[in-house]
């Protein structure tokens, strides 16, 4: 039974507390109903745990999981605004709200003539109504380019004309745009795909839809790294999140980094500190992680409890230097020259050091403040941390 049924049993056993004489009676009821609340609240609350972990099972079976259907029924009218903001705003007189028909392109007027036969003598023309109508064509535009080749004997050579620049391969840049706006803008399936450009006479191999769409997207990949730089040029702080994916039917993580002029989204199979700043370094892979051993990280490692002979030693090998992945873990193995020991301080080292080198580096924006919840991956990459409302 859930609270709101145990709330109509009551009510039908017309249980009054305050209405009992028997102050003994009536204070053990009141404990009673106030034991009956707190125990249905838990209950709730458990139940909601239990869905969650059975969720998460099942999207790491590749799953659904349960989906949240709302009730059904029309909402109660409920008026919470205040006086003031029910009352239309003023709006200037002479300035006319914009209307669908102001944001529609017209590419051609065709006028409707009136058959002159049907007119009386007395008719005068008055001026046309505008109806505006939206339709659109798809149809083939296939070409043929004709090259023209020309021989010269005195050189011994072939001089032959050239195609657009635009056109590479056997498909032209409409074919190509196509295939990527459904898959991405409307979620459309390859071989939905391959059909419909099938239904329109384009004779292209699903092979050649499916390289479309994963090979030479370089300029995808470049105009996102744009993105992401100049959105972290935008304001003074990021904010930041993560949450589980499947990749090939891996565990993985979606880091989601924004601020109110953009979200960028990167893909990692791991989500501990190095890997959020590699994401924050515009390097999500980590290829081009450094290591940097100044007095920053020095400090940082005494925040993370590392021994003072440790911190001694690493001084001596590394005071000053900057290091790339692999003299890192050289560096690692003559520490630790047995794998399995250290791993807790090797992973300090490298996030002092790759956090000071972030903080060094010029060739990437450094965030001056993250808004995160307060999840340990998050914590000493920036300056200051700010907390969601919820985590704060």
């Amino acid at each position: 039974m859930n609270l709101s049924g145990i709330t109509q049993a009551l009510e039908t056993i017309n249980i009054r507390p305050d209405e009992i004489h028997d102050e003994q009676l009536s204070e053990t009821f009141r404990i009673l109903l106030q034991l009956i609340e707190e125990l249905s609240g838990h209950v709730k609350k458990l139940k909601a745990e239990n869905q969650k972990l059975r969720d998460e099972i099942s999207l790491m079976k590749g799953e659904q999981p349960k989906p949240d259907i709302k009730p059904s029924g029309k909402k109660p009218n409920v008026d919470i605004s205040s006086e003031e903001e029910r009352k239309p705003k003023n709006t200037p007189k002479n300035k006319k709200p914009k209307t669908k028909k102001d944001k529609i392109k017209i590419d051609r007027v065709v006028v409707c003539e009136v058959d002159k036969d049907i007119l009386p003598d007395d008719a005068v023309f008055k001026g046309y109504q505008d109806v505006v109508v939206q339709e659109i064509k798809i149809i083939t535009d296939n070409i043929e380019y004709r090259k023209e080749i020309y021989y010269s004997p005195s050189q011994n050579k072939t001089y032959m004309g050239k195609t657009p620049s635009e056109i590479n391969g056997e498909f032209g840049p409409g074919v190509k745009s196509t295939v990527l706006t459904l898959k991405h803008v409307a979620n459309v399936s390859e071989p939905k795909i391959h059909e419909f450009m099938d239904n329109f006479n384009i004779h292209i191999a699903p092979s050649t839809i499916s390289r479309i769409l994963t090979k030479n997207n370089e300029l995808f990949h470049q105009e996102k790294a744009d993105i992401f730089r100049a959105g972290m040029l935008s304001t003074g702080y990021q904010q930041m999140d993560d949450t589980s994916s499947r990749v090939h039917g891996q565990n993985h993580y979606a880091q989601i980094v924004c601020n109110p002029y953009y979200t960028a989204y990167f893909t990692t199979p791991r989500k501990d500190r190095l890997t959020v700043l590699d994401v924050l370094r515009g390097d999500p892979d980590g290829e081009s992680r450094s290591y940097c051993f100044n007095e920053e990280a020095f400090g940082m490692m005494v925040e993370f409890r590392l021994s003072k002979k440790l911190i001694g030693r690493l001084h001596e090998l590394t005071s000053g230097k900057t290091l790339d992945e692999s003299q890192m873990q050289e560096l690692l193995d003559i520490i630790y020259p047995t794998p399995d020991k250290g791993k807790n301080n090797r992973t300090r080292i490298m996030e002092a050091g790759a956090i000071a080198a972030y903080h060094q580096q010029t060739d990437f924006p450094v965030i001056p403040i993250l808004l995160t919840d307060d999840a340990p991956q998050f914590k000493r990459l920036t300056y200051e941390q700010a907390l969601c409302w919820a985590h704060d």
